[in-house]
């Protein structure tokens, strides 16, 4: 069985943890603590320390670069899923770099910004060293600030992909991509503190996160044999 190493509320991690939902296949879950990556370290053979991590039964998959897309690669590979039809390479790329990079950016920092809300309390400490060693003194507290702000900017980044589902049902065509996912995985991200709602003014990107919340490929296989 397909195990997913994972950070609960980690964007990356929600975006394998939904392509596995999708797939229909039966997975394991196992959670570590964002600051604690001793298991990861001891399964990849000291190459890597970063999450989501797949284990399928001797092979452990991980990413090679930022940017690389290995896991959802072999899942889709594994499962046949199209995520990655040809007709796309490029398009995709493009896609997922500013996703992970323009959306993500907001989206994380306006979770964390509720971070009270899920990490227990006997991790909090470690939590709070965990990310102002890396963004700075009191970077959480000043996202709680300036999340009306970040709100609105996240709302502008996200314009492209409302025009886009303006003439179809998903992001490139009738059937959900790499990239649906990865964008599903950042808004999920963003909203799984419970603090905050898809913006208004986007009904159909809030159309299109529900669909495909929802969606396994079974449904995409019998439409197409009805089609």
């Amino acid at each position: 069985m397909i195990e997913l190493i994972q950070v609960p509320w980690s964007p990356f991690c929600l975006v394998q943890k939904r392509i596995l939902e999708y797939s229909g296949q039966r997975f394991k879950t196992t959670n570590i603590p964002p600051q604690e990556r001793a298991l990861i370290w001891k399964l990849t053979r000291q190459r890597y320390y970063q999450v989501p991590v797949i284990r399928d039964g001797r092979s452990v998959v991980f990413e090679t670069d930022d940017t690389s897309q290995v896991i959802a690669k072999y899942l889709d590979a594994k499962l046949e899923l199209g995520l990655f039809a040809r007709q796309w390479d490029g398009v995709q790329q493009i896609l997922w770099r500013y996703i992970e990079d323009q959306v993500e950016g907001l989206t994380f920092r306006l979770n964390d910004a509720h971070y009270q809300k899920f990490v227990p309390s006997a991790e909090r400490l470690q939590y709070i060293r965990f990310k102002e060693r890396k963004f700075g003194r009191h970077c959480l507290e000043q996202w709680l600030q300036q999340q009306d702000q970040l709100r609105a900017q996240l709302a502008a980044k996200l314009l492209p992909f409302e025009q886009m589902l303006a003439t179809r049902d998903f992001l490139l065509d009738r059937q959900p991509r790499f990239v649906d996912f990865n964008l599903w995985g950042m808004l999920a991200n963003f909203l799984y503190s419970g603090n905050y709602r898809l913006p208004s003014e986007h009904p159909r990107l809030s159309r299109w996160y529900e669909r495909l919340t929802k969606i396994k490929y079974a449904d995409v296989t019998r439409e197409k044999l009805h089609t």
